[in-house]
Parts: C-alpha cells; structure tokens; sequence
C-alpha cells in the first residue's frame, strides 16, 4: 500500500465510489464521487492529534475489529491506511448530532477540520477497468443454532483474528467475551455458510485452510484442546497437507461431522455433533466456539455489475469470459475482474489474477489498436423508425440515438456490440440486421445445408 501510495503513475482515490460509467473499451467516461471526510486531505499530516483528543468512542460494529474494540468518532479506517487521513463518522460526532464540541477542530495543529466540506464528483476517461471488489463475510446469525449473538463465547472467525493480531483489541491474546478468561476446550466449525443449500451451495475455498492456522494459533496462545468439526478435509495447495499433519501431530482433534446444535448448558456452551468415524451423535462441552465462516458475494455486486455492464453467475460472482481460456476478462472489452469478486480464492490466487488483469491491460496499451466483432448490428438510418426498442433491449448498452437530419435513429458503437442479434429480432421495421448474417445470408445458408443433407448439389447460378 505504501508503494502504490508513492507512486507517481497511481492516483489512490479513497473514500471514494464510482457513481457512472459509460463508453467503450480505451475510451470509457467514468464519474467518481470523493465522499466528503470532513478533513482537507491537502493540509492534513496525519498526526493523530484529532484521534487523540476526540472525546467521543463508538463501538467499530462494521470495521477494522469487526465490534471488538472502539473507536473514535474521527479516525482512520485501520492503522496501516495509505493515505494515513482520518475520516469524521457524522453520525456519532457531537458536533454533527448535538451541535457542540469542536475539539478536534481545536487541536488540529494544520486547520484541516472543515465541517462545511461536502461530496465532489470527479470526471476521469480512462482506457480500460479492473474490478476487484472483494467478498462478503457470510453473516453467522443467519445459522441461528449455532448461537452466534446469543451466546457470548462463541465467535467467528474474523473476530478470533483480529484478536490474535499484535495491533488488535485484545494485543494478540486470546481471551472469553468477558475479557479476563481464557478458553480450556476450543471448538472450531468448518464450512459455516458454505456448502450448504440453505445458504450458499459453493465451497469458500479458504475455510479449511484458514480453520487449521487458526487452531494451531489458538492452541500456541492458550494450550486449550482444539476440536475440529469438518465435513471433508479440503487441503489444495503447496504445503497445505503438510500443515494438516502438523496440526494432528499438535494433538488437534478432528471430529468428521456437522454440527447440528450449540446450546449453553452448566455454564459452559454444549456441541452436538454427529462423528461419521463413530456413526453416531455425541456432545462435547466447550468453553469457546469459533465459526469458520465463508465467503459470499459483495452485497451490492449486482448493482456493479450493472453499472460496468457486465453480468453476474447465479451465486452473484462476476462472471468471466470463459473460466479457463479468459478468466480475467468480461464479455464487455476492457473490463476486467479479479480477487474474490469473480469467485472464492485465497491470498496467493488473488495476486496471481491481479498480475493477470493488470498484464492484459498493458497488452492493450501496447499494441494501440483493439479487435472488434466482425458479425455486429448494422441499422439503415432510413428505415429506422426510431421506437427505441433495440435500446431498451441490446444487453451490452452498444446503440445510442442519434440525431440525422432532425430525426432520432439508432446507431449502433461497434466496439460495444457483440453480434447477439436481440436488437436484429427486436426492431419492428427490420432496420437492423447483422453483419454476415442477414436474411439473404441466412436463407442461402439454410439452402446449401438441405440441399447437402439431401445430397444434391446446387444449380449453377
């Protein structure tokens, strides 16, 4: 992040989102809304003196320790963020809800703290796009009997990480909820939300891997005995069967099974779980439960998707071009996609299609020309009644009205269209046709083959 921060041919726009996209592959208009933050970003030094002396904290529910610790009411989304400006959280800032305070605005030694600043809308053209959006952690309270926010001391998987981390809430140790007592007995749920048809049918491809450190972790911090409840053990990768063994060596103990209950019982919480290895139901007490939760789509992926024109798999990944031959590439020319937003993938996959996307951009910026459909739609102005109907219903936004001698007619963006022929069915006065694929084109085709399965050959013209 700092490289990037200091590179002179990145321009890192936080706080930031796209509001419209339109045009084409190398020359795409994009409008981009830089949300106000409340503080001048070109006066700023990022001292902290603000965070500091801000009086008011807020539990961070959504943020970098996922409702585990608190935070100001202006701060910086998470320690290590590039650049290092604070943000003011307007619902929570004495001065925005009760009208008092200023403190900060006091004690800014630059005068950055500007109350009045309000949202900017930025206009850039760019010649290509990637899209890596990221994922959703699956929200555990959807599983209701695994007792996640009703019961204290069971966790999700999120939280146990930030709280093993050095700079998180607990300064990397692990305790209960209460915060004095750490755990004898540890039970860790594999696949929760994934790989199940009420919630999501896919695997995650991330959980059993990140269950295993997380034990191993766990079990170095506390010395507590480690359960492992898992469905199928799923460990594809460089050295990840090795770091399986290692953790049964450790003494982990894995029960092949889900769990079907979690219920609190003489002070400590109860897991029912059926042991495939045993063949039958057995009850297990544990003083904490951590749930290995999946990844799922970003909740507002459909509405992305159809702001850069792309599409989205019926899980709501992003879809790519074909997942073998292109999997970085969309059907609209010039967007790309990578990370978790076209699909489940670990650290190592993530940057491996990120170098992709970004090399096939390059790709395109070197050669200076682009390769089109041969087969697009083609209107006759003159025929063209312009209903409109072949806009409302091309799937790949690539024809426009156009004004031609005082009349609207359509013309279709050959760079956009991708020869589907919906706009060629569409039009009612049969003003569009597509290239190679015409009525004519069409009958003499359909001609030739009766003819060679009747095994006739055609008359001379």
């Amino acid at each position: 992040m700092m490289d990037v921060g200091r590179h002179p041919n990145i321009t890192l726009l936080t706080y930031s989102e796209v509001e419209e996209v339109s045009g084409y592959v190398g020359n795409f208009d994009v409008r981009i809304r830089q949300r106000a933050r409340s503080v001048d970003a070109e006066v700023c030094t990022g001292c902290g003196a603000c965070e500091e002396k801000c009086p008011r904290r807020v539990v961070d529910e959504t943020g970098f320790d996922v409702g585990l610790g608190r935070r100001k009411a202006i701060y910086r989304p998470f320690p290590q963020a590039v650049p290092a400006l604070p943000v003011i959280d307007r619902e929570n800032c004495l001065f925005f809800t009760k009208g008092r305070c200023k403190l900060c605005e006091k004690t800014c030694p630059t005068g950055a703290i500007d109350y009045e600043q309000e949202d900017e809308f930025m206009d850039v053209a760019v010649g290509n796009i990637i899209l890596a959006t990221g994922y959703d952690p699956f929200d555990a309270a959807r599983i209701s009997q695994y007792g996640y926010g009703r019961y204290p001391d069971v966790f999700t998987s999120l939280e146990v990480e930030r709280m093993l981390a050095g700079s998180g809430p607990t300064g990397g140790e692990i305790f209960l909820r209460d915060g004095e007592a750490r755990p004898e007995s540890v039970a860790i749920l594999h696949c929760v939300g994934s790989r199940d048809e009420n919630y999501n049918a896919y695997c995650s491809r991330v959980c059993c891997m990140y269950s295993l450190k997380l034990a191993h972790l766990v079990h170095g911090k506390t010395d507590a005995r480690i359960y492992e409840c898992y469905i199928d053990m799923r460990t594809g990768g460089k050295g990840y069967e090795e770091f399986y063994k290692r953790l049964q060596r450790e003494g982990a103990i894995f029960i092949n099974g889900r769990p079907s209950e979690i219920l609190q019982e003489d002070g400590k919480l109860a897991l029912y779980v059926e042991d495939r290895s045993l063949g039958r139901q057995i009850r297990v007490p544990m003083d904490m439960v951590i749930l290995s939760i999946g990844l799922q789509p970003r909740h507002d992926a459909r509405q992305v998707a159809q702001l850069f024109s792309i599409s989205c798999d019926a899980d709501g990944w992003f879809k790519e071009k074909h997942p073998k031959l292109d999997p970085v590439a969309t059907l609209t020319d010039g967007v790309f996609i990578a990370g978790c937003a076209q699909g489940p993938r670990d650290i190592p996959d993530s940057v491996a299609q990120g170098a992709a996307a970004a090399a096939r951009v390059l790709s395109f910026i070197r050669r200076g020309e682009v390769e089109i459909e041969a087969a697009t739609a083609l209107v006759d102005q003159m025929t063209c009644v312009g209903c409109g109907q072949c806009i409302e219903t091309c799937p790949y936004t690539a024809i426009e009205f156009v004004d031609v001698r005082g009349r609207q007619v359509a013309h279709v963006l050959e760079a956009l269209c991708k020869g589907c022929g919906t706009c060629a069915g569409t039009c009612p006065s049969k003003a569009v046709t597509l290239r190679h694929f015409n009525d004519r084109q069409l009958v003499a085709e359909m001609t030739g083959a009766m003819y060679a399965m009747r095994g006739l050959a055609l008359a001379p013209a």
